[in-house]
């Protein structure tokens, strides 16, 4: 669970979801009186702030809850037209839900999840970056099935559907689609419920217009803030794509096909790498689902290329590994290079070559990582095993026939230009044909 310190809370603390940036921020002073503590609001904020880092800790935390905080911050809650009051609170009653004894007070505390449900129709950016954060945990703690009870109604989630799709700030986003997340990866007594609802109200379409929108700025000024709402998008849609009865709806999309391979292809993947990771399981899972999809990909050498330029980053991630195996398998057996005139076949020919120090320091990782694998009977060491195998067979194959085709053709001027190549075809082949099992 996600615990957060008061410095985070005041980055961006004014703004508001930008239909609804016009509101006012009518309160300058507290408007719940504790008896006998009358306070401004800026000393309610001070004392507040060290309340919400000292609820991160666990003894601070069980302490706090003994001593009555909730039953005062609900009341804040409920009166307080101050949203920086309201965001402190939801903020602090965040880092309490994140200890169980203090998450079992939460739930125990009368009406203290409605008015916190309630806090997700305010207007106010930072609070509902706070509620968001705070459901989430309650949806992936022990007392899930009490927040889901809560969180049921079509009006509330279609609130969050809202918040997500028109919000300007990139904190809020990624806080609203990480719960969407939460209710994807909680038990099955939260996703059965919830995530009907969810799809009823648009939730694969929401997703992918997300994505499309962080491609798009993906594409421009590369903005490091944004990169962890892209990945908690494309991992909200790669645990989507998995749900039974639910996969086709993900897997069939035309455009968010599109929208993953594109991100595949870009040129410098070092700031995204997590998202290209996803992307790779995306892509493997939707080809499970729809095959066909491999051809409009097979005669893509940027997309091979980007594929190949992935491996080095997943070194330590057998799914991806086994995603990334699967997809190059399934784009290989569609190429005909039988079929191919010289000079196209040619060019696939240059993107393998031109990867060869990759590809070998790839199969040789691997050789070592299976050796353990084998040793465990691991069952998907077996598929990537199988994959893999596909993939170096095509690869001799392709290599084999440009080696045969080239010698029985005489080569323009750009070929032989390129003579280095048939020297990284040869380290290849030899490669491939040394790891093929």
């Amino acid at each position: 669970m996600e615990q957060l310190g008061v410095s985070k809370s005041f980055e961006n603390g004014t703004e508001k979801i930008h239909m609804i940036d016009d509101l006012d921020d009518k309160d300058s002073s507290i408007r719940c009186e504790q008896p006998g503590v009358p306070a401004g609001e800026d000393v309610w904020e001070d004392c507040g702030c060290i309340l919400w880092d000292l609820a991160a800790n666990r003894t601070h935390a069980e302490l706090m809850v003994k001593n009555l905080v909730l039953e005062v911050l609900l009341q804040h809650l409920m009166v307080s037209e101050s949203a920086r009051i309201r965001e402190i609170c939801l903020g602090i009653i965040g880092n309490l839900a994140c200890h169980v004894i203090p998450m079992e007070h939460i739930v125990s505390t009368n009406r203290l999840i409605e008015i916190i449900v309630d806090q997700l129709f305010t207007d106010d950016t930072q609070c509902l970056c706070e509620a968001c954060r705070l459901l989430t945990s309650g949806l992936q703690g022990a007392q899930c099935s009490t927040w889901v009870e809560v969180l049921q109604s079509e009006q509330l989630l279609g609130r969050i559907i809202w918040v997500a799709g028109n919000t300007l700030n990139p904190q809020l986003l990624e806080k609203s689609v990480g719960l969407f997340l939460a209710i994807l990866e909680s038990q099955k007594e939260v996703s059965d419920v919830l995530l009907p609802s969810l799809m009823t109200l648009g939730l694969t379409n929401l997703l992918v217009s997300l994505l499309a929108s962080e491609m798009t700025k993906l594409s421009g000024e590369r903005i490091p803030e944004r990169y962890s709402v892209l990945d908690v998008i494309l991992r909200a849609i790669e645990v989507l794509s998995t749900v039974d009865c639910l996969s086709q709806e993900i897997c069939c999309n035309k455009e968010l096909f599109q929208l993953v391979c594109d991100l595949v292809k870009l040129p410098d993947k070092a700031e995204v790498f997590n998202s290209c990771t996803t992307a790779a399981v995306l892509i493997a899972n939707i080809l499970s689902d729809v095959p066909d999809f491999a051809s409009d990909i097979s005669h893509d050498l940027t997309f091979l290329q980007g594929l190949l330029d992935i491996f080095p980053l997943v070194s330590d991630d057998m799914e991806a590994q086994n995603a990334l195996w699967s997809v190059t398998a399934r784009l290989l057996v569609r190429v005909k290079e039988n079929e191919m005139d010289l000079s196209y076949l040619y060019q696939y020919v240059l993107v393998l070559a031109s990867k060869v120090d990759l590809i070998e320091d790839i199969l040789l990782d691997q050789k070592l990582d299976n050796q353990n694998e084998d040793s465990k009977g691991s069952t998907v060491s077996d598929i990537k095993s199988s994959s893999r195998s596909i993939t170096l067979q095509r690869i001799i194959s392709i290599l084999n026939k440009w080696t045969a085709s080239k010698e029985c053709h005489e080569l323009d001027e750009v070929m032989e230009e390129h003579s280095t190549v048939d020297v990284n075809v040869g380290r290849l082949l030899d490669c491939c044909c040394k790891h093929i099992e």
